[in-house]
C-alpha cells in the first residue's frame, strides 16, 4: 500500500481508537484513582510491548536514547496522569476536544524550535479547526456547567507535551523502526510507573470489590490497544507523513468521543455536530495539496 493511502488508514484508525480512550478512562476511574489509572496504563502497555517487541531494542543506537527519553516523558509519562485527572473532573468529550490544540501547538513549536516551515493554507486550516474547537467547548460548557474547567489546563499541558513529542519523532527518530521507538519509550517508563503504582497502595486493595476488577479490565484494553499498539502506528504515521498531518488525528478524536458520549448519556446538541464539521474542514485545509 502506498504511503498516501496508508497514512489516511492510520489516521482514521488512530482517531477511532484514541477517540474511544476517553470513555475507557472514565469507566476505569469508577474503580481506580487517576494516578492508578495512569500508572497501570503504562505498566500494562510496557509489558505487552516488551513481550511482542523486545528484540527491537537492538535497533536503538546510543544517539537515539536521549530523544526516546524525551519522547517517553513528554509523549507518555506526563500526559497519561494529566488526562486521568482531567477526565475525572471534566466531561470526557470536552477533554477530547481540548486535545485538538495539539496540531496548532505542533505547528508553532516546529517552527520555533525544530526548523520546520508551514504554508499559509496550513495555518488557515489549523485556525479554522481551532475556531471549531473553541465553539464546541463553549457549547459543551453551557451543557455541562458542573464540570471543573480548571482541569482544562491539564489537557493543555498534555497537548504541549504531545506537540514536542511529534516534532522530536519527526526530526530525530524518523530513521528508527516505529516498534523500536515504542518499546524504548515504555521500557524507560516501566519502573517509574511501578514505583508510582506501589506508592498509591494499589496492591493493598480488596480486588474482589466490584468496581476494581472491571476498572482494571477497561484499563487493560486501553493500555494494549489504545496505548501500546496505537503508539506503534502513530510513530509510523509521523515517519511517513508530516507532523501536522499526524497531529491532525486530534481533530477527528472529538467526533468519536462525542459518539461514545451520546451512548453513555452525555448531552449532545446540533451545534456540537456543526462544530465538528468545522473541525473537519480545518483538517482538510491543513492537508490540501500537500506532498509528503
Amino acid at each position: 500500500m502506498e504511503h498516501k493511502q496508508l497514512r489516511w488508514l492510520f489516521l482514521l484508525g488512530l482517531a477511532i481508537v484514541w477517540g474511544s480512550s476517553f470513555i475507557l478512562m472514565k469507566l476505569a476511574l469508577k474503580g481506580l484513582t487517576p494516578v492508578q489509572v495512569g500508572a497501570l496504563r503504562m505498566i500494562i502497555a510496557a509489558v505487552f510491548l516488551l513481550i511482542v517487541g523486545f528484540n527491537k531494542i537492538k535497533l536503538i543506537h546510543k544517539r537515539h536514547w536521549k530523544y526516546i527519553l524525551l519522547n517517553a516523558l513528554l509523549g507518555t509519562f506526563i500526559p497519561v496522569f494529566l488526562f486521568a485527572y482531567a477526565i475525572q473532573n471534566i466531561d470526557s468529550t470536552i477533554v477530547a476536544i481540548l486535545n485538538s490544540l495539539t496540531p496548532l501547538i505542533t505547528l508553532i513549536l516546529g517552527f520555533l524550535f525544530f526548523g520546520f516551515f508551514f504554508r499559509k493554507i496550513q495555518l488557515l486550516g489549523v485556525s479554522i479547526g481551532l475556531l471549531g474547537t473553541a465553539y464546541l467547548i463553549s457549547r459543551s460548557a453551557s451543557l455541562n456547567p458542573e464540570d471543573n474547567y480548571w482541569f482544562a489546563l491539564a489537557v493543555v499541558i498534555a497537548s504541549i507535551g504531545y506537540a514536542f513529542n511529534v516534532n522530536i519523532l519527526k526530526k530525530y527518530l524518523s530513521d528508527l523502526d516505529a516498534t523500536a521507538i515504542a518499546v524504548g519509550n515504555f521500557l524507560l517508563v516501566l519502573f517509574p510507573a511501578i514505583i508510582v503504582l506501589i506508592g498509591t497502595g494499589f496492591f493493598k486493595q480488596n480486588f474482589t470489590a466490584s468496581p476494581i476488577l472491571p476498572a482494571i479490565g477497561y484499563m487493560s484494553i486501553l493500555a494494549i490497544v489504545g496505548t501500546a499498539i496505537a503508539k506503534i502506528f502513530f510513530n509510523r504515521l509521523v515517519q511517513i507523513s508530516s507532523t501536522i498531518f499526524a497531529s491532525s488525528v486530534t481533530y477527528l478524536i472529538p467526533i468519536v468521543a462525542l459518539f461514545w458520549g451520546v451512548l453513555y448519556g452525555e448531552k449532545i446538541h446540533i451545534t456540537q455536530i456543526f462544530a465538528g464539521i468545522i473541525i473537519l474542514l480545518g483538517v482538510y485545509l491543513v492537508n490540501r495539496k500537500q506532498h509528503f
